[in-house]
């Protein structure tokens, strides 16, 4: 029975370790603001139905662009949100592991990761975007200086697509807070509008802070 117990003990250590080692490997996206500023400017954007996705293509929002270097914005944000990652001479990413803070897997080949926008490309487009130059769709989509770029698991955010919080969000809510004020804080950079079903999740969601 001891020994059991002592097996048992061992892996809930090795367990924690694991855990603890993930959110270690978590890099957090640039300018997240306070729940009171979320707040804030959540109350400051302009609330109206969506606009039609009449003309959208992802090719009216050029990405990936070279940041530095051989480095695109996607091998970027790898290195930025990944832990030990190792690049080749073309900045491709060889090893390493990047956690995903929407479900909590934590993966170790960077195909097996995507680059999420958090406020997507088409709910942009519905929100104000399909108005801006190309040059400042490129921006929105190559945004390194908020948190609107960060390595999530592949299939999270192929299933998240261009949903907005009122009919998708992270399946961790512990994430919650932070996805609302990430959300929150690029849409009120960008000016972007938001419908009253997604105010209404935010709201929701930063409640969770």
């Amino acid at each position: 029975m001891s020994k059991t117990r002592t097996l048992i003990g061992s892996l809930f250590l090795t367990v924690a370790l694991v855990v603890g080692l993930a959110g270690i490997a978590s890099a957090t996206p640039p300018s997240i603001p306070s729940e009171a500023t979320a707040r804030a400017e959540l109350a400051a954007l302009t609330v109206a139905a969506d606009g039609s996705m009449s003309g959208y293509s992802r090719t009216l929002f050029p990405h990936w662009i070279t940041i530095s270097g051989s480095c695109n914005t996607r091998e970027t944000v790898l290195k930025r949100d990944g832990s030990g990652v190792v690049t080749d001479s073309s900045c491709a990413a060889t090893s390493g592991s990047w956690y995903s803070p929407y479900d909590g897997a934590t993966w170790y080949n960077a195909s097996d990761v995507d680059i999420d926008h958090v406020v997507p490309l088409a709910a942009a487009w519905r929100s104000g975007a399909n108005s801006w130059t190309t040059s400042k769709r490129q921006a929105f989509a190559n945004d390194l200086s908020y948190p609107q770029l960060m390595a999530v698991t592949d299939n999270v955010n192929q299933s998240k697509g261009d949903q907005t919080p009122a009919t998708w969000k992270p399946s961790l809510t512990s994430y919650w807070c932070t996805y609302a004020k990430m959300w929150t804080h690029v849409k009120y950079k960008y000016a972007l509008r938001v419908n009253s079903a997604e105010k209404s999740a935010l709201l929701s969601m930063l409640n969770y802070c």
